[in-house]
């Protein structure tokens, strides 16, 4: 009897199509409420869970007596509770290095519109208010080539950005990280510094952490003070690394000039939420690997961690190596 696979996300037909060959699969494109009641019954009985975001506890491990391996389509594994898996002997994988130059271009993107104002003046030229040549000293963006970025969190992704800021605009480059990057720092020339010498001197400050209890709210409204007042803020990593009521404070209060988002404290972000309102902030939604190309990559990472788990091999990207398998 084949092992039983449960696909709790959208998922294209050439890796689903691999799984099939090898397990029994269940196609859950969206757990919500809905679809909740069906997915814990087929969790009951399941061997294998690929998720993108879902909340994976004690709770519903409770409810899944069976499982042997989770796959995140996603670097990032904040939603999984890997203390619990590895606890119950249950592998839990993520697909990391086939989205660090799709985030990486994502990011300089969010920093170029934020420091150019591109979306706010897109919508003026579609408004029709672009009655003159020559727009007015007061709606021009700022230079980022020859500035100094700042890096929190000098990852595979943060050495990406730094590669495309130091070579591709010559762009200063200080990083703050819990270990030094010789690799950044030999190939980009990146300077490795205090977090608040960071903050202190970089014109962009690019904040690339995971979400650990470390970096939950990393930056609030003691950092904020700390930073330039021409100082732009871009947060690409995870929204709870990020106190946004001290954000909106910053902005308001003109103690920061801008900021570009990518990720938020609750995703989807309310439409009311007041970052909206504010137009020195560019938002995007979630959108860091979101290209075609990419997303088929994770998938097919996130299969393949799948199947090696399930015929009794190490994962590729096995997150809790105290796991035996």
């Amino acid at each position: 009897m084949k092992q039983k696979v449960i696909v709790a996300a959208k998922m294209y037909d050439e890796p689903l199509s691999i799984l099939k060959k090898w397990f029994d699969v269940v196609h859950i494109e969206s757990v919500n409420d809905s679809t909740r009641p069906s997915f814990l019954e087929e969790l009951s009985d399941a061997h294998g869970l690929i998720n993108m975001g879902l909340i994976v506890d004690q709770h519903l491990l409770n409810r899944a007596p069976h499982l042997k391996i989770v796959s995140n389509i996603s670097v990032g594994y904040d939603n999984l509770d890997i203390a619990e898996l590895t606890l119950r002997g249950i592998m839990a994988t993520n697909t990391p290095d086939v989205l660090n130059d799709t985030t990486a271009d994502a990011v300089m993107a969010l920093l170029l519109s934020t420091a150019r104002r591109i979306p706010e003046l897109d919508q003026y030229v579609k408004r029709g208010e672009w009655k003159q040549l020559l727009v007015r000293d007061e709606m021009f963006g700022v230079d980022i080539h020859g500035k100094t970025l700042g890096i929190i969190g000098m990852g595979r992704i943060g050495t990406a950005i730094a590669k495309r800021a130091h070579l591709g605009f010559d762009m200063e480059i200080l990083y703050y990280n819990r270990n030094r990057n010789m690799n950044a720092e030999e190939l980009y020339q990146c300077k490795y510094c205090s977090l608040e010498e960071l903050l202190q001197r970089s014109d962009f400050i690019c904040l690339m952490t995971p979400l650990t209890k470390e970096t939950e709210y990393l930056i609030g409204k003691k950092q904020f003070e700390q930073m330039k007042r021409s100082a732009i803020f871009i947060n690409a990593s995870r929204g709870m690394t990020v106190n946004e009521k001290d954000l909106i404070m910053a902005l308001e209060n003109k103690w920061i000039a801008a900021a570009g988002l990518d990720v938020y404290e609750q995703e989807p972000i309310d439409p009311s939420h007041r970052l909206l309102t504010l137009p020195n902030v560019v938002t995007l939604p979630h959108i860091g690997g979101a290209t075609l190309a990419t997303r088929m990559k994770m998938m097919n990472l996130a299969v393949n961690n799948i199947v090696e788990g399930l015929m009794g091999n190490s994962p590729p990207h096995l997150i809790n190596k105290d796991v035996v398998v």
